[in-house]
Formats: structure tokens, C-alpha cells, sequence
């Protein structure tokens, strides 16, 4: 397990670069499924759940050739599909939570699919309902071992529907449009997701020959279609690191630009670090953020306290209140930080506590933090990380601690960032991986 030994107090500047959306390269890689033929994906990024994924579809019988740095190409033409029924299959998907959308491709392209209980954060309950619900109105049959913890999924023939989801899931969104595309007849998704990663995926979907009108709404209709063709699709840059790069700004003082940000993509993200009293421009399609050695975040226009909640698309993504939360701690002025998604996912505050950050943890779902301004100094700690996010809003409380931090099992922070030490070192910080 490795480990990241951190000297806080180090202004950052220069310019940085997005990696590829993790979670859209999860989706439109399960995708290559569906078609025999060749499809080239690039800008994706060089992360652990990625690089898993494509692992585990080389191993069930997809052709992939690496390009270049972050551009591949697969071919699904010849699919192992006794691999599904390995213990080496159920190891490696069971560690990836992305793996659960290969579901809706192999039921649609094969009548056959078997997942088990997929892994990923520790963040609280995620459950697949929806997906399996979904992908039941169909026509597909599931059956639950509770002993093995296995899914198997199977469809002699699927058959559009109207369906109203009970959530607007993403991986259960791009679930259901995976399987409904082949899918005889109309499909209607109302509540559909519709955040810009969904819609890149309906957009290479259409681009193999798909027939998916809505995009960009919640109410997606889908016209089925026997077979798929090859494509060329480009992954948008990662929003997340985006807000990260604007804290990481923010909480050292630094002057920062994030360069090809897809800005018209970002929705909510740079309104809601305003809120928070961060200055940031529009330049082009980069974002660039002036050294500020305060900021005062906002009260509502009836003076009370300014509350951040996550909320599906096009409200904030809940990928980025830990980032979010960990700003306020040196800012003028107080907010609560209300995460309604996820009821593990603020338990990362006591580390931030002992950093001697003042924030009150109401309840599983809401924080609020007494941002302390001018007199918040935070101190060096050591730590652990408990998920991708928390991750990284404990390396940013490092950053600007005044000491030495560790945190431990950055494992977690590598699935989600690429080369993140490297990349923040060539801007000022002095970060040191430990094995």
C-alpha cells in the first residue's frame, strides 16, 4: 500500500490540463460490447478503475490496441463468453463497481450476462434497483445468489417499454440505454440522467448507429436496432479535477489556470465555488484563478446561511462537496454542507477536525463548517484515505497545512486521478509517493 508525504504551506502556479472524465470512460468502454467491429476512444485516462476495466474486457475476449498515451482502440468481435462463469472473472469485476455496466451490452448483444456484487467506494449504500429494474421491463430475467453474491442475467429476446425510473442514476441510466438499444421496438426512459457524460454516451451510441432521440433531457426515447457499427469518440475532460485544481487554487492562494475545460460541460461547478467566494474567469475554454489570499463565502439574499447540496443533474454533481467543504475551512463566514446521496461519505471531517478545522458534523448527511478565515491554520496530520473524493479534499487540506502530512491507502486516489503527484509537482507542490 502506498503512501503521500506532503509539505503543506507551498504556493502553486502555472497551468494545468484535465485529465479524461473517469466515470465517462467507464460508461462508453463497457459500450464497445455492443458491436463487432473496431471503435477508437481517445483522451482516456490513465487510472487504476480504468485501466481495470479494460483488463477485464481484454480478458473477456475484446481486441486492444493502446495508440497512444490515451487513445485505444477494442474490437468485441470475439467474446469469451465461459469467461463470465471463471473465479478470475468474479475477482476482478467484484473490485470494480464500474463493471456492473457490462450488464446492459452483453444482455442486449448476447442474452447472457453474470456480475457479481460489484465493489468501489465505501461511501454508503449503493444499490442496483434501478439497473435490474430496468433491464427486467425489458424482458430480462435475474436471479440473486445471496451466498456467492452473483447476478445472472438472461434474455431470450428484449422488448422496448416506457419505464419511469425510480432515481436518476447514471450508471443505471447508461445501463438501461445499453441494453435497450438492441432492444425490439420503442424504449421510453423517463428520469432518465442526463449529466454531459450520459449524453457523450448517447452521442457514440448514435455515432455506431443507435437511434436515441432526448439527449440532453430526461426523457430519452430509444428506437431498437439489430447490430452496431464501429466509431472514433473522444472523451470530454473530468469535471471533478477540475473543481479539485479550483480548491487546490483557492485553499494555497495560488494563481492558476485550467486549461481546456469543455466550460459550456461544467453546469453548476464554477457558480457554486463563487458562492464560496472564489474568484475564477472564463478565458476561452480555460478557467483561470487569480491569487486570493481571503475569500468571504456568500450568504442567501435574506441573510441567512449559504447551503451547498448535491442534486442530480444539472444541479452539483455530489463528487465535489468534499472538495467544497474542505475550501470553507479557511474562508470568512460559514455553510452547511449537505450531501443527501451518500450517507458515509462526510465521515472524512475528523481528520479535517484534528487539522484543527472547525466543522460540526450534524448528522450522517450535513456538515456545516465555521469557516475561520484569516485565523485557520490548518496543521500537518497523518491520515488515511477513506475514498476517491475524501482523497483528494485530504490532499488539498495538505497542501495548505502549515507541516508535513501522510496520507495512506492513496490507492483510493489513484483510481480517480492520474499521476497526481506529478502533475502537482510541476506546479510548486513537494509531494512524495512512499511504497
Amino acid at each position: 500500500m502506498s503512501s503521500f508525504q506532503i509539505e503543506g504551506g507551498r504556493r502553486l502556479s502555472g497551468s494545468i490540463t484535465p485529465q479524461g472524465a473517469k466515470n465517462e470512460a467507464l460508461q462508453v468502454i463497457c459500450a464497445v460490447l455492443l458491436s463487432p467491429e473496431t471503435i477508437t476512444i481517445s483522451n482516456i485516462p490513465d487510472i487504476v478503475d480504468v485501466n481495470n476495466l479494460i483488463d477485464l474486457l481484454r480478458d473477456l475476449g475484446v481486441e486492444i490496441n493502446r495508440i497512444s498515451y490515451d487513445t485505444y482502440s477494442f474490437k468485441a468481435e470475439n467474446i469469451k463468453l465461459d469467461y463470465l462463469e471463471t473465479d478470475e472473472f468474479y475477482r476482478k469485476s467484484a473490485s470494480l463497481r464500474g463493471s456492473v455496466m457490462i450488464v446492459g451490452p452483453m444482455i442486449a448483444r448476447f442474452g447472457k450476462a453474470i456480475i457479481p456484487k460489484p465493489g468501489g467506494d465505501k461511501i454508503g449504500r449503493r444499490r442496483l434497483d434501478t439497473h435490474f429494474i430496468g433491464i427486467q421491463k425489458l424482458g430480462a430475467d435475474f436471479h440473486y445468489d445471496p451466498v456467492t453474491k452473483r447476478y445472472e442475467i438472461e434474455a431470450e429476446k428484449l422488448t422496448g417499454c416506457y419505464m419511469l425510473l425510480d432515481e436518476a442514476s447514471v450508471t443505471g441510466t447508461a445501463n438501461i440505454l445499453m441494453a435497450a438499444v438492441m432492444a425490439e421496438g420503442t424504449t421510453t426512459i423517463y428520469n432518465a440522467a442526463c449529466e454531459p457524460y450520459l449524453q457523450q454516451l448517447c452521442r457514440m451510441l448514435n455515432k455506431m448507429g443507435a437511434h436515441i432521440t432526448g439527449v440532453g433531457s430526461n426523457l430519452l426515447t430509444i428506437e431498437g436496432v439489430t447490430s452496431f457499427n464501429g466509431c472514433e469518440h473522444r472523451i470530454l475532460p473530468d469535471m471533478i479535477e477540475v473543481g479539485s485544481f479550483i480548491g487546490m487554487a483557492a485553499m494555497t492562494s495560488s494563481e492558476l489556470t485550467i486549461k481546456d475545460v469543455a466550460y459550456n460541460e461544467l453546469g453548476m461547478i464554477p457558480d457554486s465555488f463563487r458562492r464560496m467566494g472564489i474568484i475564477l474567469e472564463q478565458r476561452g475554454d480555460d478557467i483561470f484563478i487569480p491569487q486570493q489570499d481571503s475569500y468571504t463565502i456568500e450568504s442567501f439574499i435574506d441573510g441567512s446561511i449559504m447551503t451547498i447540496a448535491d442534486s442530480p443533474w444539472p444541479g452539483l454533481t455530489p463528487d465535489l462537496l468534499s472538495v467544497l467543504l474542505v475550501i470553507a475551512t479557511r474562508a470568512h463566514g460559514s455553510v452547511l454542507i449537505h450531501q443527501k446521496m451518500f450517507e458515509s461519505r462526510l465521515f472524512f471531517v475528523d481528520k479535517l477536525i484534528d487539522m484543527g478545522a472547525q466543522i460540526i458534523l450534524c448528522d450522517p448527511h450535513r456538515a456545516t463548517v465555521i469557516g475561520q478565515g484569516d485565523h485557520c491554520h490548518l496543521r500537518g496530520a497523518v491520515m488515511s484515505s477513506p475514498d476517491i473524493r475524501a482523497g483528494i479534499a485530504l490532499l488539498i487540506a495538505a497542501l495548505s497545512a502549515k507541516g508535513t502530512s501522510v496520507i495512506h491507502n492513496i490507492d483510493q486516489i489513484d483510481r480517480g486521478y492520474q499521476n497526481i503527484e506529478e502533475r502537482l509537482n510541476a506546479l510548486g507542490a513537494n509531494i512524495k509517493r512512499i511504497e
